[in-house]
Protein backbone atom coordinates (compact mmCIF):
# COMPACT_ATOMS: atom_id res chain seq x y z
CA UNK A 1 0.00 0.00 0.00
CA UNK A 2 1.13 3.62 -0.87
CA UNK A 3 0.82 6.27 1.56
CA UNK A 4 0.92 10.21 1.02
CA UNK A 5 3.45 11.77 3.62
CA UNK A 6 2.00 15.38 4.52
CA UNK A 7 4.55 17.58 6.46
CA UNK A 8 2.88 18.15 9.83
CA UNK A 9 1.52 22.05 10.18
CA UNK A 10 -0.58 23.56 13.09
CA UNK A 11 -4.02 22.79 11.12
CA UNK A 12 -2.97 19.06 11.50
CA UNK A 13 -2.75 19.44 15.92
CA UNK A 14 -5.68 17.92 16.60
CA UNK A 15 -5.56 14.95 14.42
CA UNK A 16 -1.69 14.76 15.60
CA UNK A 17 -2.84 14.94 19.08
CA UNK A 18 -5.63 11.89 18.82
CA UNK A 19 -3.01 9.88 17.29
CA UNK A 20 0.11 10.13 19.53
CA UNK A 21 -2.37 9.68 22.40
CA UNK A 22 -3.74 6.37 20.53
CA UNK A 23 0.26 5.11 20.36
CA UNK A 24 1.10 6.40 23.94
CA UNK A 25 -1.89 4.40 25.03
CA UNK A 26 -0.81 1.52 23.12
CA UNK A 27 2.37 1.40 24.82
CA UNK A 28 1.32 2.14 28.16
CA UNK A 29 3.26 6.12 27.87
CA UNK A 30 1.73 8.15 30.33
CA UNK A 31 1.65 12.05 29.35
CA UNK A 32 -0.77 14.43 30.12
CA UNK A 33 -2.76 15.74 26.97
CA UNK A 34 -1.57 19.25 28.00
CA UNK A 35 2.26 18.27 27.78
CA UNK A 36 1.14 16.34 24.79
CA UNK A 37 0.10 19.41 22.95
CA UNK A 38 3.11 21.56 24.55
CA UNK A 39 5.32 19.08 22.65
CA UNK A 40 3.88 18.66 19.48
CA UNK A 41 3.24 21.80 18.27
CA UNK A 42 6.50 23.64 18.29
CA UNK A 43 7.19 21.11 15.80
CA UNK A 44 4.25 22.04 13.82
CA UNK A 45 5.10 25.53 14.06
CA UNK A 46 8.44 24.84 12.64
CA UNK A 47 11.14 24.58 15.47
CA UNK A 48 14.63 23.73 13.73
CA UNK A 49 14.71 20.23 16.15
CA UNK A 50 12.55 17.85 14.61
CA UNK A 51 9.64 17.58 12.16
CA UNK A 52 6.16 15.80 12.02
CA UNK A 53 4.55 13.86 8.84
CA UNK A 54 1.12 12.31 8.55
CA UNK A 55 0.64 9.61 6.71
CA UNK A 56 -2.57 9.00 4.66
CA UNK A 57 -4.87 11.56 4.11
CA UNK A 58 -4.35 14.97 6.50
CA UNK A 59 -8.08 15.05 6.78
CA UNK A 60 -7.79 11.47 8.07
CA UNK A 61 -4.28 10.27 9.03
CA UNK A 62 -3.73 6.81 9.65
CA UNK A 63 -0.69 6.92 10.99
CA UNK A 64 2.25 9.35 11.99
CA UNK A 65 6.18 9.95 12.02
CA UNK A 66 8.47 12.12 14.63
CA UNK A 67 12.02 12.98 13.54
CA UNK A 68 14.50 14.61 15.98
CA UNK A 69 17.56 16.18 14.61
CA UNK A 70 20.79 16.34 16.69
CA UNK A 71 24.78 16.76 15.82
CA UNK A 72 27.03 13.66 15.94
CA UNK A 73 30.36 13.68 15.89
CA UNK A 74 30.88 10.56 15.70
CA UNK A 75 28.37 10.38 12.20
CA UNK A 76 30.19 13.60 10.88
CA UNK A 77 27.38 16.06 11.46
CA UNK A 78 23.57 16.26 11.38
CA UNK A 79 21.64 13.23 12.47
CA UNK A 80 17.94 12.55 13.37
CA UNK A 81 16.16 10.23 15.43
CA UNK A 82 12.84 8.56 14.57
CA UNK A 83 11.17 9.35 17.73
CA UNK A 84 7.90 7.87 17.16
CA UNK A 85 6.59 6.27 14.46
CA UNK A 86 2.58 4.74 14.21
CA UNK A 87 0.56 3.48 12.17
CA UNK A 88 -3.19 2.87 13.05
CA UNK A 89 -3.81 -0.97 14.06
CA UNK A 90 -6.86 -1.14 11.03
CA UNK A 91 -4.63 -0.45 8.35
CA UNK A 92 -1.33 -2.43 9.73
CA UNK A 93 0.67 -4.94 8.15
CA UNK A 94 0.23 -3.10 4.17
CA UNK A 95 3.12 -1.40 4.04
CA UNK A 96 2.87 2.01 5.12
CA UNK A 97 5.59 1.68 8.11
CA UNK A 98 8.08 -0.27 5.60
CA UNK A 99 7.52 2.76 3.02
CA UNK A 100 8.25 5.88 5.74
CA UNK A 101 11.24 3.56 6.94
CA UNK A 102 12.54 3.63 3.34
CA UNK A 103 11.72 6.88 2.25
CA UNK A 104 12.31 9.34 5.08
CA UNK A 105 16.04 8.27 5.50
CA UNK A 106 16.78 8.72 1.72
CA UNK A 107 15.05 12.38 2.13
CA UNK A 108 16.66 13.51 5.04
CA UNK A 109 20.05 12.37 3.43
CA UNK A 110 19.43 14.92 1.07
CA UNK A 111 18.81 17.71 3.72
CA UNK A 112 22.69 16.56 5.04
CA UNK A 113 21.35 13.97 7.55
CA UNK A 114 24.27 11.08 8.09
CA UNK A 115 22.85 8.83 10.43
CA UNK A 116 19.47 7.96 11.40
CA UNK A 117 18.39 6.50 14.81
CA UNK A 118 15.77 4.58 16.25
CA UNK A 119 14.76 3.03 19.68
CA UNK A 120 12.99 -0.24 20.06
CA UNK A 121 11.63 -2.25 22.23
CA UNK A 122 13.95 -5.14 22.71
CA UNK A 123 10.57 -7.99 23.19
CA UNK A 124 8.93 -6.22 20.10
CA UNK A 125 9.96 -8.80 17.61
CA UNK A 126 7.66 -7.55 14.86
CA UNK A 127 8.84 -3.55 15.18
CA UNK A 128 12.67 -5.05 14.89
CA UNK A 129 12.13 -7.61 11.95
CA UNK A 130 10.31 -4.18 10.26
CA UNK A 131 13.33 -1.80 11.32
CA UNK A 132 15.87 -4.55 10.27
CA UNK A 133 13.80 -4.71 6.82
CA UNK A 134 14.53 -1.21 6.55
CA UNK A 135 18.03 -1.29 7.08
CA UNK A 136 18.60 -0.42 10.77
CA UNK A 137 20.93 -2.64 12.79
CA UNK A 138 21.80 -2.30 16.39
CA UNK A 139 24.68 -1.68 17.40
CA UNK A 140 26.69 -3.75 19.49
CA UNK A 141 27.13 -2.86 22.70
CA UNK A 142 25.93 0.72 22.97
CA UNK A 143 21.98 1.34 24.35
CA UNK A 144 20.18 4.34 24.45
CA UNK A 145 20.21 5.90 28.12
CA UNK A 146 17.97 8.51 30.09
CA UNK A 147 17.86 11.00 32.18
CA UNK A 148 14.55 12.91 32.61
CA UNK A 149 15.16 16.41 33.65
Amino acid sequence: MSAAFTLAKPEHLERLIALVAAFHAEEGIEQSDEDRRNAIAPLLDGIPHGIAYLMGPPRAPIGYVVITLGWSLEFGGLDAIIDEIYVRPGVRGRGIASEALLALPNALSQGGVKAVHLEVDKENQIAQKLYTRAGFKPRDNYMFMTRKL
